[in-house]
């Protein structure tokens, strides 16, 4: 378009020179052939346009947006065209606690007050792109800045108005997915009304008050003593019941001894022992036994 104006303006120069000094009637031609040539490399450069792949060119005549947009690729347009070029390639914005992790530097995470009355901080990810046949739209409405006027701004409000219907620690914990599934059908539906496309909503992290960390840490510490003393428990009933098996053991057979043994029975049994005795190479033994009990000398010579 510089170009172009260039050329123009070198033109109107050399038809004002013949109405001026005749000494400088000798220069217009040569000023006409050079805005004739600056004149046609503009319109040649203005009149063709590449679009990169992920990128749609919006077309503007004057200042209007016009509805059609270019797709990625070479064109030959009108050389009057102004042509903005937009990324529709799915983006990230991220805003997150940690300095330079999120898309601005800096302690750019979210803070948001529960049903509760609890201050929660909220680091998130929101992927996005632009939707195609909107970029005209997008372009005339909002303008090529549209995620410092849509996007952040619309995510922020949206997750501080779903938070309240949560408290902290469920927000934390058990209602976390269903809080993440909330919002992004709010942002989704105010997404869509400008042009753009949510792909998806990442709640990277959620960040409780010290104090109820620590609330949360001593009722976990102590369902963990109370385990740890479950099985304590369970573990010395297993063995007073081991000890009560044993014990019925041993009775059980000392009352089976004592009901099985008779007169005839240890008679028997001692005999038998007399008889080892007898047999000892190296007994030494006098046993004196009452009634029909013999007695037994050691008979080897010294």
């Amino acid at each position: 378009m510089i170009l172009i104006i260039l050329g123009l303006f070198l033109l109107i120069a050399a038809g004002a020179i013949t109405r001026s000094d005749e000494r400088l009637r000798r220069f217009k031609v040569p000023i006409r052939g050079i805005g004739m040539l600056i004149l046609l490399i503009g319109i040649m450069v203005s009149g063709i346009q590449q679009i990169d792949a992920g990128e749609v060119g919006v077309k503007k005549l004057f200042g209007k947006v016009q509805k059609d947009v270019l797709g990625s690729g070479l064109h030959f347009i009108n050389p009057l065209l102004q042509i903005e070029k937009l990324d529709v390639k799915t983006q990230n914005y991220t805003m997150s606690g940690v300095h330079d992790e999120g898309t601005k530097s800096g302690d750019d995470a979210i803070r948001v007050l529960t049903a509760d009355g609890l201050e929660v901080t909220i680091d998130l990810s929101v992927l996005y792109r632009l939707i195609i046949k909107d970029a005209p739209m997008l372009l005339q409405e909002t303008g090529a800045d549209y995620e410092d006027k849509i996007v952040r701004p619309i995510t922020r409000t949206r997750i501080r108005d779903n938070a309240v219907y949560y408290d902290a620690v469920a927000l934390y914990s058990t209602k976390r997915d269903e809080f993440q599934q909330r919002i992004f059908k709010s942002i989704e539906a105010d997404f869509k009304k400008r042009g753009l496309l949510l792909e998806n909503l990442l709640v990277r992290n959620i960040t409780l008050p010290q104090s109820v960390r620590t609330t949360i840490e001593q009722k976990i510490n102590a369902e963990q003593d109370a385990q740890k003393m479950q099985f304590v428990l369970q573990k010395e009933r297993q063995e007073a019941e081991r000890k009560r098996v044993e014990a019925q053991g041993i009775a059980d057979y000392q009352r089976i001894i004592s009901e099985s043994l008779t007169d005839r029975q240890l008679q028997y049994e001692s005999i038998k022992a007399q008889l080892e005795i007898a047999k000892s190479t190296n007994a030494k033994v006098i046993i004196m036994g009452k009634g029909n009990t013999p007695v037994i000398l050691d008979s080897k010579t010294q």
